[in-house]
This record gives structure tokens, sequence and C-alpha cells, in this order.
């Protein structure tokens, strides 16, 4: 495989994309204009709100989504596509438009997270990939947000790198971080996409000196006295003295990982002041996830390391996101809504529009799903009930060159501004439904 293969993201795909295209462009459909959108037709059960993340990546995706020359010829050579749908491939380029939820922004049942225009040939072959990305993406910033609200102030730092997959820990930490994580382990993270990380020792550090104080010691005169020390390798109260001993109180943190951690954390602290590191800070880890972070709200913890439980989106490893196709060109020219009709998979025809509909306080109270709408990217109405809707679908792709590019400093604030909108009830943990509904109305204003 040659770097440029591995550079694209074209064959990250499932084998009945190309299959559809080939049959598409041989009827001579393949090049009607087609609107797809991306959506799920519920919130993973007992969710009251999810979080679109995953769209910078998306959009990476999409600008890579080409076909090399050795690619193209292992399709033919495999006879995955005929040769007409071989020629097409190797010159392939998205020229449509994309529309969607910016990074940070929550969704709902049926939210457009993503609108793709183009013609159809062009549009269908990015379902696998675009799916892959929001699904694993939204489900670890769902997590992600719940525990970071649990968590009030205090920060959470992503540590899953070892509990899943080495590219889905990278995608994992910059979900994570849009949420409200203030860091990650992970340094492929840092490097591409700027994720702070942080990081200290492990207790085969420890095990591998003589002894705790010899550990100590070393870590410390390598990285000073503010670093965090691992203190339940052996006996947590000695080795918090021992700790002190060694760095007197200006030791930045001891970190516990093991435990009854809100008992721990309690007698930890009263030890940490008796001894006069008033100003050393107690760090928790340790399978926690957004439940066990609340039941520690009353314990003198100054952050929490969360690993398996944000990998793993927390009991939801994916969102349940769709590709469906909603309204298409027919054979007189004209676009006509189209609608998965099956049961328990059914879809809604038409183009949508969404708003999020807020009240006085400018407190949410529904996401309106316009049908039949061309999105639009500001706050304009004409009537006062349109005049409290903020409008949610901005341009991520025009003309087939991508606009939405943005840093993560601004998805981690929209998401912050969006999560401080939603009703009090959203920030209960336990399983309930959506804290705002969805509605459909045949068009919305513009």
């Amino acid at each position: 495989m040659s770097a440029d293969d591995l550079g694209t993201t074209s064959l990250l795909t499932d084998h009945y994309e190309l299959t559809m295209l080939q049959a598409a462009l041989a009827a001579g459909t393949g090049q009607r204009r087609a609107v797809f959108e991306l959506f799920s037709r519920r919130l993973p059960e007992g969710r009251r709100y999810g979080v679109v993340a995953g769209v910078g990546r998306a959009l990476e995706a999409i600008e890579r989504f080409t076909f090399t020359d050795a690619q193209v010829s292992f399709l033919r050579e495999q006879k995955v596509v005929d040769d007409a749908t071989a020629d097409w491939l190797a010159t392939y380029r998205f020229t449509g438009d994309i529309w969607g939820y910016p990074e940070g922004e929550m969704w709902f049942a049926h939210s457009p997270v993503m609108v793709v225009e183009g013609t159809f040939a062009e549009a269908v072959i990015l379902e696998t990939v675009l799916l892959s990305i929001y699904n694993h993406d939204c489900a670890i910033a769902s997590a992600a947000s719940r525990m970071t609200w649990a968590a009030g102030s205090r920060p959470c730092i992503e540590m899953g790198s070892r509990r899943t997959h080495e590219q889905a820990a990278v995608a994992t930490a910059r979900a994570a971080y849009i949420a409200g994580f203030t860091s990650t382990s992970n340094l492929e993270a840092r490097r591409r996409y700027g994720v702070p990380s942080t990081g200290t020792s492990a207790h085969s550090f420890t095990l591998l000196h003589d002894t705790e104080a010899d550990a100590f010691r070393a870590q410390v005169d390598s990285l000073g006295r503010g670093t965090t020390l691992l203190v339940d390798t052996y006996d947590i109260t000695e080795a918090v003295g021992r700790a002190v001993e060694i760095t007197g109180p200006d030791l930045g943190a001891v970190r516990i990982d093991s435990g009854d951690l809100g008992v721990l954390a309690h007698q930890v602290r009263r030890q940490l002041d008796d001894l006069g590191a008033a100003k050393t800070r107690i760090i928790v880890t340790s399978d926690l996830d957004e439940f066990a972070i609340a039941a520690l709200a009353a314990a003198p913890v100054d952050g929490y390391g969360v690993g398996t439980q944000v990998a793993v989106g927390s009991g939801h490893p994916t969102s349940g996101f769709v590709y469906k196709l909603v309204a298409r060109e027919d054979a007189q020219g004209q676009m006509v809504s189209v609608a998965k009709k099956s049961k328990d998979k059914t879809s809604v025809g038409g183009r949508k529009f969404a708003l999020r509909r807020r009240d006085d306080a400018g407190v949410a109270r529904a996401e309106v799903v316009g049908i039949d709408a061309h999105p639009r990217s500001d706050d304009t109405a004409d009537t006062p009930s349109a005049a409290k809707d903020r409008s949610l679908l901005v341009p991520l792709v025009t003309a087939g060159t991508v606009v939405g590019h943005e840093a993560l400093s601004q998805a981690r604030e929209r998401h912050l501004a969006a999560r401080a909108e939603l009703p009090v009830q959203a920030q209960q943990l336990s399983r309930g439904e959506p804290v705002i509904p969805t509605i459909f109305e045949d068009h919305v204003a513009e």
C-alpha cells in the first residue's frame, strides 16, 4: 500500500456504495440531483440530549475522498466495479453543497445534523465514511458532556487511549475536548488537533524502583515539585507522607487510582492539610463515568481522569445516525420529496432546515425541523415566534469547497453556550425522554 493510499478516505466505505453507483450511472440516474440527510430517528435510549462532534474530521475526510490510480486498479482487478465506473471514480471530487450543525451544538431526534446536496452519484458514496465519523464522535461527545456537567468546575482528563482502537483513541480525545474535557493523555491528539496533553507516571514506575521514596524522588527530580504523584501502589497513608516529606508543601497533586475514592479523598485531604500541603490537589481515576463523578461531588476531589467509559460512550458507543435520500430530481427535472416507509425505519421526505425554538428567557423549548425549506445562516424572521428561533444549519461545503473548518476552541465555546440554553432537566443523569421535543413544520420563515 502506498503512502498516497493511506492519505485517502475513499475506500473507508461499504461495498454496496459502489455497486449502487455503478447501477445508477448505467441507468442514467446517477447524475440526477439529490438531497441526502444525516440524522437519527431517536436519541440513544434514556439520553436527554446529544452533542454534535466530528464535523471537522468529516470535512477533512471529504477533502481526502479521492481515488488513487492504485485504488482504481484494485477495484477493476477485484471486479468490484466495471470499467466505466472505475473511469468515473478516477476523476471523482465532490462538487456539491453541504450544510450541517456546527461542532459543539446539541442534536435531538430527527435533527438534520448534515444535509448533503449534489448528484446522486457523488453524494451517495460519502455515506459510510460520514456515518462512521458522526456515529462515533457524537457518541463520545454526548457522554463527555454529561461527565463535564457532573464535574462542574473540576477538570476532566481524557485517558481512554488504551481502551479502544488506536485511531479511535485520537478521535475520542478530540470529541471529549469539544465537550469540555480539559486535556488528554493521547499525544497524537495533541499533534494532530492541538488538544492539550498531560501525564506523569503509572504503577510500573513505582514498582521499578527499590523503594516508593526512590520513585517519588526520581519523578520530582525530573518533573519538578508541581508533578502529580501516584500514591496507591502500596499504602496510601504512608505514600502521602513520603510524598510531602520529599517535596514539601509545594507538591502539585496526588493521584488515587483504586479503592473507595470518596472515603479515600477525605482521608488524604485531611492528611495533606495536617502536613501543611493545603494547596496539593487530589486527582482520582479508576473506572469513572458520569454517575461516579456525580457521586464524588461532595468529596474533596480536584479533578477526574476518565478512561474506559468516555472511550465507549458510557454505554452508548454509537449515536444511531442514518444517511437517507430525502429529495431527488425526477425524469422531468423537478425536485420531489422521497421517504422510506418501512416498518420502524420511516424517514421524513423533503429538504430540511432546523431551528432551536426558545422562550422569552432564552431557554430552549423545541427542535423545529422545517420541511421543504432551504437552509439559511442568519436569525432573521418575520414573526414574533420565529424571532426567538435560533438557526442551526451552517454552510460546511459550497460548490465542492470546504468552508466550515474552525478552531476547536470555537466548538468548545459553542458547546457550553448551547448546553446552558437547555432546560434544567438536561442535567439529570437518570434515564429520561429528550429534554425538548422535535416539531415538524411544513416551512419556516426565511
